[in-house]
């Protein structure tokens, strides 16, 4: 397939989580609603709801339901259960409580705090915070799950090519009936409500839970696209923002073919970075400059086209799984080895590293079996939140701008627009303006080697977009930085969201 919406936008985990089974253990405090006088009475119902929580994960978490309407203008009409779990701080008198978003869209938060609790942030910050994660609406435990093809069908549309040459009318003849088959099943498998999984519906739903918390103001943490959905609550509820931090930024007044082009971008330039680093080394399975490398690399995709490699477990390495092995990697320049590695074996006619990768990427076990369904509430949310034209002309025009972005790449993020052109549902009426007026400072984090969240849109979105924002910039490489080993932006944030200290300028770390 040549569907550039079916290779997730952004990522920050990569492979989500699964969620630990409920298990009775030692009492944790439950969380306290507060009254909302400034909320309309129609609402209130959901903001002073009682949440039946147990205890769960390792015993040290209590998870619950609550109850949103599943239409926002309708607070009368149809609700949904979103799932919840929260991990208290380890002081006896935290701050208060954080939510955070791993990023997605997709990844659930209830289960990287169930399951990878002391990877959220740094020990400062689980330490001095009640950490909370929620499925987003469509995403992991909540409704409306969203939920597509069986494994095998999945396999098909993110694995297999139509069998045609990329970009003829036979090929995207082909990938519009995979799509009206794969929405097809989405909109028999998810059961109702399927058309509200936008990020608007989802950021109002946080503010229940901001409540539900006995919080006055949202302390919150965005990785990735977790940086959206802040940036759409803040333009909701500036008055409502306490501390927030997005980290990966993306500046939410760009369209979606712009999203596009930048991120193929980022992901250019990743690569090349890599094969700088590559090159200086006597293992690299290249040779020469970057250009000519980049050369063996195009040389090496258009090769897969025509004869897909064989791997060690008897499936085809096609195109589409060697791009997304190829794209995994360079999230993270700790994976850039493997890259290596892939890259080696696929110019000896092995394709095994580089579709484990794929695998890693889709979160698909050894087994064949899809562990979540990142992929599915990916696609639906984006769908949702954004639609790029997708008549011939246009999606032609965008073409062009991907070729000029990366002629290495860019052939494989072509007609991108087909991925949501049946999405049958509405697409979500974004707030008037980003800006936030009247909020707490904000603080945005960014990797100038950010491949799918590139820098410029953390700069964008600090300095020109948010009224009230603090750029913290880190100067290397992978998608995201705080909460690694980079003591520069830790303790930057730390700062900020422990002791409301507020950078005066960019500490450039």
């Amino acid at each position: 397939m040549s569907v550039g919406k079916l290779r997730a936008l952004v990522s920050a985990g990569l492979v989500a989580l699964s969620v630990s089974s409920c298990a009775i253990s030692l009492p944790v405090a439950r969380p306290t609603a507060i009254a909302e006088p400034s909320v309309a009475a129609e609402f209130k119902p959901f903001y002073e709801q009682e949440v039946a929580w147990q205890t769960c994960g390792d015993g040290k978490a209590v998870c619950g339901k609550f109850t949103v309407p599943l239409d926002w203008a309708e607070p009368a009409g149809k609700t949904i259960k979103l799932s919840v779990a929260y991990r208290p701080a380890d002081l006896a008198k935290p701050l208060g409580s954080l939510i955070f978003n791993p990023g997605g869209p997709g990844s659930s938060a209830t289960a990287w705090l169930l399951d990878s609790a002391d990877q959220i942030g740094t020990q400062n910050l689980r330490k001095n915070f009640n950490l909370v994660g929620f499925d987003p609406r469509g995403v992991g435990q909540s409704e409306p799950t969203v939920k597509c093809l069986d494994a095998e069908g999945t396999d098909e549309l993110l694995y297999e090519d139509s069998g045609f040459a990329l970009g003829s009318a036979a090929d995207l003849a082909e990938t519009r009936r995979s799509m009206k088959n794969f929405i097809a099943a989405c909109i028999a498998n998810s059961g109702q409500g399927l058309g509200y999984v936008d990020t608007v519906s989802t950021a109002k739903d946080m503010d229940v839970l901001r409540a539900l918390f006995g919080d006055l103001k949202l302390n919150y943490l965005g990785f990735s696209y977790g940086t959206y959905l802040g940036a759409t609550y803040a333009a909701l509820f500036a008055d409502r923002v306490g501390r927030m931090v997005l980290d990966g930024a993306i500046d939410p007044t760009i369209s979606d073919e712009q999203q596009s082009v930048i991120q193929l971008v980022g992901f250019n330039q990743a690569l090349r970075n890599y094969l700088a680093d590559c090159l200086g080394s006597a293992d690299c399975p290249f040779k020469g400059t970057v250009e000519q490398a980049l050369a063996q690399i195009k040389a090496l995709l258009l090769s897969i086209e025509r004869k897909p490699l064989e791997t060690s477990d008897g499936r085809k390495l096609t195109i589409w799984a060697a791009i997304t092995g190829l794209i995994m990697p360079l999230y993270s320049q700790s994976y850039w080895p493997a890259l290596s590695q892939g890259f080696a074996e696929a110019r000896k006619g092995d394709g095994s590293t580089l579709i484990q990768m794929a695998d890693a990427y889709n979160d698909r076990d050894e087994n064949g079996a899809y562990l979540s369904n990142l992929m599915e509430a990916n696609f639906a949310i984006n769908c949702a939140d954004s639609r790029a034209p997708s008549d011939q002309k246009s999606m032609q025009t965008q073409n062009a701008l991907m070729l000029k972005a990366s002629p290495t790449l860019g052939r494989y993020w072509a007609w991108g627009a087909l991925g949501c052109e049946q999405w049958p549902y509405r697409v979500a009426i974004k707030p008037s303006t980003w800006a936030a007026e009247g909020s707490a400072p904000i603080l945005v984090v960014g990797t100038t080697g950010d491949p799918a969240t590139p820098y410029s849109q953390a700069v964008s979105l600090a300095t020109k977009v948010l009224s009230n924002a603090k750029l913290v910039t880190f100067n290397g490489e992978g998608h995201t930085a705080y909460g690694q080993e980079y003591r520069c932006v830790n303790d930057a944030v730390d700062a900020y969201l422990i002791r409301n200290i507020v950078p005066t300028k960019d500490p450039n770390c």
